[in-house]
């Protein structure tokens, strides 16, 4: 499913890709711009994953990148399915309630009763 990168709805069309200038049609966010490409990403050189690409300064912007390829949900800007994995398996660890309760008293008990008194 290919999403508008700003308010995520779906992106419904008989092409394939984009034009160059097409805006969402629920929030006028460009659709062909380095947020919704497939080898964007903000940790590479240049943010994108092709390393002979041009750097573009609005990455929300439209631009004109040969090589852009629309997204599909879970692939560009941080593959969801990573993350909840990683997620599932540190709060086998840890518990579910990592984010909870930070009160003192509590990581007081937790303690105790993981040494002993």
């Amino acid at each position: 499913m290919k999403r508008c990168h700003a308010c995520r709805s779906e992106w419904v069309s008989e092409k394939k890709q984009p034009s160059v200038k097409e805006p969402c049609d629920k929030c006028g966010a460009y659709l062909h711009c380095c947020l919704n490409c497939r080898f964007y990403d903000e940790h590479a050189h240049n943010k994108c994953r092709i390393p002979t690409t041009d750097w573009v300064g609005d990455r929300a912007g439209c631009n004109f990148c040969d090589e852009f390829t629309f997204a599909a949900t879970g692939q560009a800007a941080g593959d969801g399915g990573k993350k909840a994995e990683a997620r599932g398996k540190f709060n086998q660890i840890f518990g579910d309630d990592v984010e909870g309760d930070a009160s003192p008293g509590k990581g007081r008990e937790a303690l105790d009763k993981l040494f002993g008194d």
